[in-house]
């Protein structure tokens, strides 16, 4: 008897076995994503999976790299990646970054520093978006727990836009605990919620000359306890109607620009 041939696709047998290769590596997509990691000195890159159209638009960063890419047919793309993602002929292979702690990318340092704090957000295009406003409104870091909190991943890359290879993204085991590290490092400690005792202006110009972290929940839950008791004041974002939930990306960016604007 003949042996029994696999039913599934040709993509899926090569994202698992590229997934059985490389546990502890990830797959970033689209134009943007790729060159900007193929310009990050702090990349460790293995693969790069690119169409001809692709290999020409990102001719200079390939060159940078000194990677040599693998043409692939447009029809065809090879790279082990779910065939929905919108990857522009482009994917690369690469270790996560490694940012380091707490300590050492948020130490004051004799400055004033902002920081960003997502507690369980784990929709990969809301962090993708945070970062983006982290990096406009220069936050020195988001931080996320390891854990119900998104992951570094090529959808969060692609909504990142490039962010992701400048904007340290840190994921640590216990947000509360990160937060009594910040507080002893001189921070002062704002959760955002609609329900807060005061609005986030006010609550950042209080805080214009010291170091400050902004903290914010994930849709629809929030702030967990732990995290809402932890923080030093629990502010909102003044809203005119009745309705005046925010997506978690929109809250971030909001409360940043107040943060950067009371700073003058």
């Amino acid at each position: 008897m003949a042996p029994r041939q696999s039913k599934k696709p040709k993509w899926i047998v090569e994202r698992e076995r590229a997934k059985r290769q490389g546990d502890d590596t990830l797959w970033l997509f689209g134009i943007h994503s790729v060159r900007d990691a193929l310009l990050n000195p702090a990349r460790n890159r293995h693969r790069l999976i690119v169409t001809k159209n692709a290999a020409d638009r990102l001719g200079e960063a390939i060159t940078a790299s000194g990677m040599e890419p693998e043409i692939a047919d447009a029809r065809k793309f090879s790279a082990p990646i779910d065939p929905q993602s919108v990857h522009q002929g482009a994917a690369l292979e690469v270790d996560p970054l490694d940012w380091g702690s707490v300590s050492e990318q948020c130490a004051p340092r004799g400055g004033a520093p902002l920081v960003l704090l997502l507690d369980r957000v784990s929709d990969p295009h809301n962090v993708g978006a945070v970062l983006r406003s982290a990096e406009v409104f220069g936050a020195r870091a988001v931080i996320a727990p390891h854990r119900h909190s998104a992951p570094e991943t090529g959808a969060l890359a692609k909504t990142a836009s490039g962010a992701l290879e400048r904007q340290p993204y840190l994921r640590i085991p216990n947000l509360a605990s990160a937060m009594t590290s910040l507080r002893e490092m001189g921070y002062t400690l704002i959760g955002l919620d609609g329900d807060g005792d005061e609005e986030i202006g006010p609550a950042c110009v209080a805080a214009a000359d010291r170091p400050l972290a902004l903290i914010l929940g994930s849709e629809g839950p929030g702030l967990r306890a732990l995290t809402r008791e932890t923080c030093d004041t629990i502010a909102r974002i003044p809203a005119a109607g009745v309705f005046g939930s925010l997506n978690v990306s929109n809250a971030a960016a909001i409360a940043l620009y107040a943060a950067k604007t009371s700073r003058g």
